[in-house]
């Protein structure tokens, strides 16, 4: 899973601090100019659109997006309650 952020964003901030990211699996990716990679990652997605407009997004390991911060938070958790 990916989840795909921005310095500035504080939903994003919220998700990182609020669950072990790297514990669940969750690679996470810095949306910004000195990260060129990110936004090609994204694109592979087709997901520049949606972060132009939401973010976080959690990319699934299926390639289904997760745009919704509750969303993303009810999913993390109930990966953390199943482990």
């Amino acid at each position: 899973m990916t989840l795909f952020t921005k310095s500035l964003c504080s939903a994003c901030q919220e998700i990182k601090k609020g669950f072990d990211l790297k514990a669940l699996g969750v690679a996470i990716e810095e949306l910004g100019p000195d990260n060129p990679g990110a936004l090609a990652h994204l694109a592979w997605h087709e997901l520049v659109e949606t972060a132009e407009k939401n973010l976080p997004i959690l990319v699934l390991n299926d390639s289904s997006a997760i745009t919704d911060t509750g969303k993303i938070k009810k999913y993390l958790a109930k990966i953390v309650t199943s482990h």
